[in-house]
């Protein structure tokens, strides 16, 4: 697929000035509010691989690429609204947003509160698609904390 000249996830920004470096791997976003913009970029783009290296690393294996991929090319995305974006501490994060894209005849909003998690200086979106571990046990980002007392707050 040719890039786009404007970035799907901002219109009004050139895509290599927005999400391209992300998805090139030159560099890595700043903020939860970045990664998430990027994400929904990288659907629009079906750049599955990029969805998965930004899942929290635990989780990855667990995610149906093929499944992601099909849904990537069959949907018609029509933007992207984001709500509100909030540090959770030093190493959490949640972003709100609204996506827009066409079921059909008509056009339809998913809207997410996601979770954010930053493993070694980078963010990582925490997939509550996958089975999430027991709130007693280890947390899926390798914290050595207790889920509950770690990303399991967010998913109660």
């Amino acid at each position: 697929m040719t890039a786009p000249q404007t970035c799907p996830c901002s219109p009004g920004k050139p895509y290599n000035d927005c999400c391209a470096p992300f998805h090139r791997r030159e560099s890595l976003p700043q903020t939860a509010e970045q990664l998430m913009r990027s994400r929904y970029s990288a659907y629009v783009l079906h750049d599955i691989a990029y969805i998965v290296e930004t899942t929290v690393p635990s989780q990855q294996h667990q995610l149906d690429q093929a499944d992601m991929l099909a849904w990537s090319q069959t949907t018609h995305w029509q933007g992207l609204e984001v709500m509100q974006h909030a540090n959770v501490g030093k190493q959490h994060a949640q972003v709100e947003f609204k996506a827009y894209f066409q079921d059909g005849q008509e056009t339809a909003c998913h809207h997410e509160l996601s979770a954010f998690v930053k493993i070694d200086n980078r963010w990582y979106f925490i997939d509550p698609t996958t089975p999430l571990p027991g709130m007693k046990h280890d947390c899926i980002c390798g914290s050595h904390k207790k889920f509950k007392a770690c990303c399991g707050r967010f998913f109660k």
